[in-house]
Parts: structure tokens; C-alpha cells; sequence
């Protein structure tokens, strides 16, 4: 199993607080550098338009990264592929790919937020049929160098060429997912990896997910042992377990309260907090042993291919996180992987 993380690049929606953008970034590429130092498989940048994060370009991110590091994988996390173009996006992560020598990856999904379809002058109407028909050009772009493709809300492309063409003969593509069945169905169908991200309740109430996706593919005739499987969740890492829950527990609470306001969530509480911090619970906080722990069971579960984690949330500060990273690849991951041996020894 691969061991990861993702973050979106927070920083405080209130002007003059907290770290500068400029700093954020800067923060985010030595975030990037210490997870590959420390071993961990893969880094994802998610794509978002708000003034609460950074990451509106993820591939720019990730190539300043790219100059730092030698092994990590390098993903979006997610690429809000419906309001985006498909042509674009190829060319980013392809000249990523080519930087890199090999690592680039991209996860497309269909954003959970909405600023970017007013933004780019796209109508949420259209939400479905967007990302179908955009998933399917880029497919095309990745499978061929010269493209034929007509859709309904895209100008057509006639026999035109997409450059640059990346290192990897097939650039990995993800679907990312956050519980819709149909989602789940399209990746197996299309023979695609699937990512799916467990923020909240109780992750074994998912796994149906994962047994529909394994049996869409076999359906459409997809071999479900060459699909991978990624969960993405929310946790941090401390020498402690006091002092994870402490330390994440301020800057998780002020994100999920403030996007719980927009959605119409109730608030959260430490006491709900403390639930999910729980063997049975979503969130993934505590000492090394005990996230490792967790993985693993988890991993009993889902059987998946990929775990990536979400520390850099909110305000948490870069010397905690910094801190989070290490243990992450100096501790959790060995535990996580002796686990893994041993199973397979068994």
C-alpha cells in the first residue's frame, strides 16, 4: 500500500492573519521536499478558487516541488475537471511528468466546491454532462497524440495533436469521489483508479463503495485486481496522542465549521471530535502506533492500493506539520509496512 498526503494549502480567509500566500507555498515545497526525504509514496495538491486556499494551479505547485524531491509521486488532489480544459490540464501534468522524470499523476474530479464554474463561465446545470464529456477528452488525449472528439458543450477537436507528451507512456488518471454511486461505476467502467475521500461518520459505512466499484468492472469486463484504490482522510500525526488531538483539533474544527455554515451542517464539538478520533471514526489522529494501527485496519476493510492523509488543514502551524511529516515516514509508514509484510508472509 502507498502512503501519502494531500492538503489543499490553507491559509486564514481573513486578510493580514495567519501565514502570507507567498509563505504558504513556500512552505507547502518544503512540506513536499520532507515527505519525499522521509519515504512517503506520493504528494496531492487539490485545485480550489477561494480565498482560504492557494492551490488554484496545482501543476505550477507541484513543478517547484518536482525540483526538490527525487522519488514522491506528484498528484493533483483533486483537478476540478469540469471547469476546466481537458487540453490545459493534459499539457500541465504532461510538463510536470516531463520535469519530474516520471512522477506526475492526475486526480479529476467534479469539485466540492462551486466558485469555479462561475468563474471560468460555466453552468452548473451542466454539472454531470461536464465532467462526463471532459473526462472523456482527456482519455483521448492520453491514449492517442492526435485527437478526434466532438462533444456537446466543447468546440470539437479534428486530428490535432496535444503536446507536450509525457514521460510515462500513460499518464496515471484518478477519479476522485466523495460517495456518489454513479461516479463509482463510471471510473470501473472506464478501467480508471478511484480515490475516495472519507471526511466524516463512520469509514467502514464506505466500503460498499468500493464493492461496487469492483463489480462494475467486472461487469464492463475490467480485470478489478489491476484497478487501484485510494481512501483520502482527514488526521495528524504527533509523539503523542494528547498532543495530535490538541495540536488538530482547533484548525479541523474552524474548516468544518466554517464550510458547515455554507452547506447547512450543524456544528462540530471537541466531544464529536474526540468520536471520530476513534478506532471506529473517520478521523486519523494520534501517536505513530496509533495511526499505524488504524491504517492497517482500515486497510482490512478496503483492501486499497493507496492511504493518503490531509494534515495541512486550516492555521496548523508549518512546525507541527513539519513534525507531522516525519513521523509520518519515520515511524507510522515502517509500522504500516511490517504490517503489510507480515500479512503477506503469513
Amino acid at each position: 500500500m502507498q502512503l501519502g498526503l494531500y492538503t489543499f494549502a490553507d491559509v486564514s480567509p481573513v486578510p493580514g492573519q495567519g501565514v502570507s500566500p507567498h509563505q504558504r507555498l513556500r512552505n507547502l515545497v518544503e512540506e513536499i521536499r520532507l515527505a519525499d526525504e522521509v519515504g512517503l509514496d506520493v504528494f496531492g495538491l487539490g485545485e480550489h478558487h477561494r480565498p482560504d486556499y492557494v492551490a488554484s494551479a496545482p501543476a505550477v505547485a507541484l513543478a517547484a516541488a518536482a525540483e526538490h524531491t527525487r522519488n514522491i509521486r506528484l498528484t493533483s488532489a483533486v483537478s476540478v475537471l469540469s471547469s476546466d480544459d481537458p487540453v490545459r490540464v493534459f499539457q500541465q501534468f504532461a510538463t510536470l511528468d516531463l520535469l519530474s522524470g516520471g512522477r506526475a499523476e492526475i486526480m479529476a474530479g467534479r469539485g466540492s466546491f462551486i466558485e469555479s464554474f462561475p468563474l471560468f463561465g460555466y453552468d452548473l446545470n451542466d454539472y454531470d454532462t461536464l465532467f462526463a464529456e471532459k473526462l472523456d477528452l482527456l482519455l483521448k488525449i492520453r491514449d492517442a497524440e492526435k485527437v478526434t472528439w466532438s462533444g456537446t458543450l466543447r468546440a470539437p477537436i479534428n486530428g490535432r495533436g496535444v503536446y507536450p507528451r509525457p514521460c510515462q507512456e500513460k499518464l496515471p488518471i484518478w477519479v476522485a469521489v466523495g460517495g456518489t454511486p454513479q461516479s463509482v461505476v463510471r471510473a470501473a467502467q472506464l478501467s480508471l483508479p478511484l480515490a475516495l475521500a472519507i471526511i466524516g461518520g463512520e469509514p467502514v459505512r464506505f466500503a460498499p463503495f468500493f464493492e461496487l466499484y469492483r463489480e462494475a468492472a467486472r461487469r464492463a469486463g475490467n480485470d478489478p485486481a489491476k484497478l487501484a484504490t485510494s481512501i483520502n482522510v482527514h488526521g495528524f500525526i504527533a509523539e503523542t496522542t494528547e498532543q495530535a488531538a490538541d495540536g488538530f483539533y482547533g484548525p479541523q474544527a474552524e474548516v468544518m465549521n466554517r464550510i458547515g455554515r455554507e452547506r447547512g451542517w450543524g456544528p462540530t464539538s471537541r466531544e464529536h471530535f474526540d468520536q471520530s478520533r476513534g478506532p471506529r471514526g473517520a478521523l486519523f489522529v494520534g501517536d505513530p502506533e496509533t495511526v499505524a494501527e488504524k491504517i492497517v485496519a482500515h486497510h482490512e476493510i478496503f483492501k486499497n492500493d493507496r492511504f493518503l492523509l490531509q494534515m495541512a488543514i486550516g492555521t496548523m502551524p508549518h512546525d507541527k506539520i513539519m513534525k507531522g511529516i516525519e513521523l509520518y515516514g519515520t515511524k507510522v509508514a515502517p509500522l504500516v509496512r511490517k504490517a503489510a509484510t507480515r500479512k503477506q508472509t503469513a
